[in-house]
């Protein structure tokens, strides 16, 4: 006999969403049950430097939530609203809005109300568990297994949801034949870290700090392969950090004769804020034991397939942050939806095979991973520029359509490459058309690709062709120390 209809592993935005989703789904006639590795009291933690995020999420995100299961979010959960997003070039000369409502969330104070959430749909949890596997009997997934309090656990369900994080030890170590990729590339993953801090403004310098907008800087030399950020959390708090790829890392600290690390980049960003005066950790009830910390980010497609025998991936375990930013909480609400939809219809239907399960992989490309591919090709480009290449490509190449295109997490077509022609300034200019162009043309043929995202029986055909599109543009753009020089 299982123990439960539908085991959920981690407590953290997709775990929740996923289980909320599947109980609302089944009206709540099925037993669910969610293992964490925290405590009650600490539950959606991210690791030991607490419950380290960006913060951000756009409303179109939360309203997909909102619309498919009715679960709404509000104050304190929500902590700051903005109008949008703006991209500033490295030399400050050309900002780009994205403009989309969004919100910044304070993610230490969300998991309390999505636990209220789920204790009222009657949804059970076991906290303080080491999850270590899965466990199988005739090739399916038939639970999970760990350690609490030192003691050997184990709990038998029809369908695992894996929500464990990037490095998932039950994704690694599943000991079943699936077409789930176990491991993740280095190169795919930032390391990524920030601060909440109080201040005292010093300027209105809007460059640096705005109440409205969610500020991104793009610059090689302070974010190496990746972006810093400044996200309002009201007149005189911020979110602050940035990612860095570590290739990148390597390449920018020889070119320039530094010895860096992720914490004194991020300490040398906060400094060079001229609005930022007399930073102090926020030390008040909902920020304390969460003013710093550093954590992981993939930064590629989500994970090729999603499900196995008894199996499910949702979240940072199945690698969902958009590439091209790192955002993971959007991709995290509409992958917990779906999988909660799709567990439920497999129950139902007494088939939780792959095949039964398979219509979860379907439902997350239509919805959001199509566009994916697309962007992990722009993000390995976007890391082969200079400086100087993204300054004038921000300035002369970016249009209103390919704003537009960004701003719902799509790629650009970057049509005015062509209308330029020969006044190109430069060599490294025509380099940067010349890729914004091949960008283009490849995004459209991977857009295509997954709007054909085959069934379980087509899908070994369907990957041999997405990888001959990738690593060709894998071997195009390679990192090199030039663009620090």
């Amino acid at each position: 006999m299982d123990d439960y209809d539908i085991i959920v592993a981690g407590a953290g935005i997709a775990g929740m969403i996923s289980a909320i989703s599947a109980s609302i789904h089944s009206k709540q006639h099925l037993r669910i049950l969610v293992v964490d590795r925290n405590d009650s009291n600490n539950v959606g933690r991210k690791s030991i430097n607490g419950w380290v995020c960006g913060d951000a999420v756009g409303k179109k995100s939360v309203d997909y939530m909102t619309e498919r299961i009715g679960i709404h979010w509000n104050k304190p959960e929500i902590e700051h609203p903005v109008k949008g997003v703006v991209a500033y070039s490295p030399d400050h000369e050309t900002k780009i809005y994205f403009d989309g409502d969004g919100y910044i969330l304070n993610r230490k104070l969300l998991p309390l109300r999505q636990l209220s959430d789920a204790m009222k749909l009657g949804i059970e949890f076991d906290w303080n568990v080491n999850l270590t596997n899965v466990y199988q009997e005739d090739g399916f997934v038939k639970g999970v297994v760990g350690l609490k309090e030192g003691k050997p656990y184990k709990k038998r369900a029809k369908i695992v949801i894996d929500c464990t994080g990037i490095t998932s030890p039950l994704r690694t170590n599943l000991p079943i034949k699936s077409f789930i990729e176990r491991r993740i590339d280095r190169d795919d993953i930032e390391s990524t870290g920030r601060y909440i801090l109080e201040f005292d403004p010093a300027s209105d310098d809007k460059i640096y700090f705005d109440e409205d907008y969610a500020i991104i800087h793009l610059d090689q030399n302070i974010a190496p392969g990746g972006y810093a950020w400044t996200f309002p959390k009201g007149k005189n708090k911020a979110n602050i950090g940035l990612g860095v790829q570590y290739k990148s890392l390597v390449l920018r600290n020889k070119t320039l004769g530094r010895n860096d690390d992720l914490k004194s980049l991020i300490d040398s960003y906060v400094r060079s804020n001229n609005v930022i005066k007399n930073p102090r950790l926020a030390d008040s009830k909902i920020d304390e034991g969460n003013a710093w910390g550093t954590w992981q980010v993939s930064v590629r497609r989500q994970n090729d397939c999603l499900v196995a025998n008894g199996y499910m991936l949702a979240g940072d375990s199945a690698w969902m942050p958009k590439p091209l930013d790192a955002g993971g909480i959007g991709p995290a609400i509409i992958a917990g939806v779906l999988a909660g939809k799709n567990a439920v219809r497999a129950i139902e239907e007494n088939d939780v095979s792959e095949e039964g399960l398979w219509q979860y992989n379907i439902d997350f490309v239509n919805d959001y991973g199509y566009k994916t591919a697309g962007l992990e090709v722009f993000r390995r480009f976007l890391q082969t520029l200079s400086n100087e290449q993204i300054n004038y490509g921000m300035k002369h190449f970016l249009s209103k359509l390919d704003i537009e295109k960004i701003t719902k997490g799509e790629h650009p077509e970057f049509s005015s490459v062509d209308k330029f022609g020969m006044i190109i300034r430069g060599m490294l200019n025509r380099k940067t058309a010349e890729g914004l162009r091949y960008t283009a043309e490849k995004n459209k043929l991977l857009v295509e690709h997954y709007k054909n995202y085959p069934k379980r029986d087509k899908f070994e055909e369907w990957r041999s062709t997405l990888m001959k599109h990738l690593n060709e543009a894998y071997s195009r753009f390679e990192i090199r120390e030039e663009i620090y020089a």
